[in-house]
């Protein structure tokens, strides 16, 4: 597993750390992590701020030749509004952790043209499948079930 993948996992641990859901994410530029965020729906009572949008809220304002140069590493497959917060910013490549637990729209921005690469890292499924297990109301309210 690359650099940018245990990165993303050390952010979902932070967040079940921190009592709330184990997602993690970070966007890379030209090799260098330059924004990383976890799931805070919990902890900061928020309707959006999956793993990925806290990621690149804390990247900050970028510039569109940035984004088209960068990589979004996720432990979850992202969900219909993180996907489309990657088309809207044009972000080329996703590179997802798991989507055994969950998967969202990935044939979709794949056919927008998003190199979407699925790891299947045992380590993130893992994460999930125990917060599932653990917490099926916390991750049903999550999802929208």
């Amino acid at each position: 597993m690359d650099e940018f993948m245990k990165a993303a996992i050390e952010e979902a641990q932070k967040g079940l750390a921190e009592g709330g859901i184990p997602i993690g994410s970070v966007l890379v530029i030209d090799g260098k992590i330059v924004g990383r965020g976890h799931n805070q729906r919990v902890q900061k009572e928020s309707t959006a701020l999956h793993a990925e949008m806290d990621c690149l809220e804390n990247a900050g304002r970028l510039k569109a030749s940035d984004y088209q140069r960068a990589t979004l590493y996720s432990t979850l497959s992202p969900c219909d509004m993180c996907s489309g917060a990657v088309l809207l910013y044009g972000i080329p490549k996703v590179v997802v952790g798991e989507n055994r637990t969950f998967c969202g729209p990935e044939d979709y921005i794949k056919k927008r043209g998003v190199n979407v690469v699925v790891i299947d890292s045992q380590e993130c499924y893992q994460l999930m499948e125990t917060f599932i297990k653990n917490y099926p109301e916390l991750w049903k309210e999550d999802i929208g079930e």
